[in-house]
């Protein structure tokens, strides 16, 4: 099965995404590290990412799309994939079931992790100890979390409609929201 997990910066889709790769045997598919990746190895698409990110802009939908269409079409990981962070606009929405029907495959279920500002930005402020990350400034943050709210709302709309569609407190304790989401996955 594959599975949307969207939230905002911060709301814990990395740690739920591995989670799910153990649970169904699965295939992480993080927008935010093919980004950070990109930007590690310096190539041109990687500064560019860079100073958009910088700025607390989106990723063009075109760099994404391109990244995304490889996992999607990997037979390996056909129906065992786990978005993390995509699609994060309406446009990518629209793209991802296009790809996903072009290679006869669906989602399965998808997690909106709804967390407010304030969460956020505690959140990634001890991440940006942790874990040194350059993306967690607290400026960068409250751009990228502002951008966030008002770019997937669509999304958020766009999804909401589908019966494989579930709203999790993302704000609870990591424990608890795994729990909520194994309750909607029959392995």
């Amino acid at each position: 099965m594959n599975i949307i997990l969207f939230g905002p910066p911060g709301a814990g889709k990395g740690t739920q995404s591995r989670h799910l790769i153990e649970k169904i045997n699965g295939f992480q598919v993080s927008t935010g590290e093919m980004l950070r990746n990109e930007i590690k190895q310096d190539t041109e698409i990687g500064r560019k990412i860079i100073n958009d990110m910088n700025d607390g802009k989106f990723i063009s939908d075109e760099i994404v799309n391109n990244l995304i269409k490889k996992h999607i079409f990997d037979p390996k990981k056909k129906n065992k994939l786990i978005f993390d962070g995509y699609p994060r606009s309406l446009s990518q929405a629209k793209n991802l079931d296009l790809f996903l029907s072009d290679s006869n495959q669906n989602i399965g279920l998808i997690f909106f992790l709804n967390v407010n500002k304030n969460d956020i930005i505690e959140r990634i402020t001890k991440r940006k100890t942790i874990e040194k990350r350059t993306d967690d400034e607290l400026d960068t943050i409250l751009k990228r979390y502002d951008t966030y709210m008002k770019t997937t709302k669509p999304v958020l709309n766009f999804y909401s409609k589908n019966p494989n569609f579930h709203e999790i407190d993302g704000s609870q304790k990591i424990e608890e929201i795994t729990r909520k989401i194994d309750t909607f996955i029959n392995v």
